[in-house]
């Protein structure tokens, strides 16, 4: 068993069905959930959902994790490699628009020995926290047509605060920077899916205002208006136990909602989405019960 550094932690567990490292899992993939989600953005998630993996184990601890059980690696059911493609095949015979990894990170090798020489004739969209290695996204040039990662915060102090990775501003931003420099300009097919390029998403926090604006300053200076979407979400909801952090045991205000949707407005980026404050429910966390990821009996 080789010692792992695939993540920016660079922990060095050898990661086995006893010993795991900061992820909370072992190398053998585990996931929640593998069916049509409709929480994403619309070139994503379009009429027929995207198909979406869902991964346990994360490399953060951000505190207002909306996923919790499943970050943390309490839900989920180990598969081999071969049954993950089975899964994205199975998926990818459901209809859906694209196969969409969630918080795969952990899991690079794995996942791309799954895609390789894989036919789907939709796209594979890779959907995660933008905490990563960008040596590590390098495995998966090629595999991966559409990017979707998170940039938390452009305040290390807060990141580390947060999500216990004060290191998080340039890693997630050279991560974001690789993904692009693997696809390219966006692009959509004629029915407005996403077929190929980076959508960045930003998650307004209460009471960081100027984090938000910070993110948004850096897509701006970083990308041409026609390189990159952006997405601001305004669905901060409180979970968990937020009792070392009461200042986030609000949603997000109009009045800073207004103030972030405006420095956005004002801003060089053109193309993308922005959320409503009325997104802020728990209504589109899905059950994270196996639903897709076991085999069916033949008498079921």
């Amino acid at each position: 068993m080789s010692k792992c550094y695939l993540c920016p932690r660079g922990c060095g567990a050898e990661r086995d069905a006893d010993r795991v490292g900061f992820c909370g899992v072992p190398q053998e993939p585990v996931a929640a959930r593998a069916a049509p989600h409709f929480g994403e953005e619309p070139c994503i998630s379009g009429e027929r959902g995207s198909g979406a993996v869902f991964f346990a184990g994360c490399t953060l601890r951000c505190v207002f994790c909306q996923n919790y059980g499943l970050s943390r690696a309490k839900q989920g059911v180990p598969i081999t490699v071969p049954r993950l493609r089975e899964i994205f095949l199975e998926l990818r015979d459901q209809g859906v628009h694209n196969i969409n990894l969630v918080t795969a990170s952990h899991y690079v090798p794995q996942v791309a020995e799954a895609l390789s020489g894989l036919e789907l004739g939709i796209p594979v969209v890779w959907n995660s926290s933008g905490y990563e290695k960008a040596d590590t996204l390098k495995l998966l040039e090629g595999l991966v047509q559409v990017y979707l990662p998170d940039l938390k915060y452009l305040d290390g102090a807060l990141a580390g605060n947060y999500s216990a990775a004060p290191d998080y501003p340039e890693v997630a931003t050279a991560a974001i920077k690789e993904m692009f420099r693997q696809t390219g300009p966006f692009r959509f097919d004629e029915d407005g899916m996403l077929q190929s390029g980076v959508l960045i998403r930003h998650l307004i926090l209460p009471g960081q205002a100027e984090n938000s604006k910070r993110v948004i300053d850096w897509v701006s200076e970083q990308f041409e208006p026609d390189d990159v979407l952006f997405s601001l979400m305004s669905q901060y909801t409180p979970m968990g136990d937020l009792t070392r952090f009461p200042e986030l045991k609000r949603r997000v205000s109009p009045a800073e909602n207004d103030e972030v949707y405006q420095h956005l407005m004002d801003s060089s980026i053109e193309n993308g989405f922005f959320q409503e404050l009325e997104a802020a429910t728990t209504d589109m966390i899905p059950r994270f019960d196996g639903t897709g990821v076991t085999p069916l009996k033949n008498d079921e």
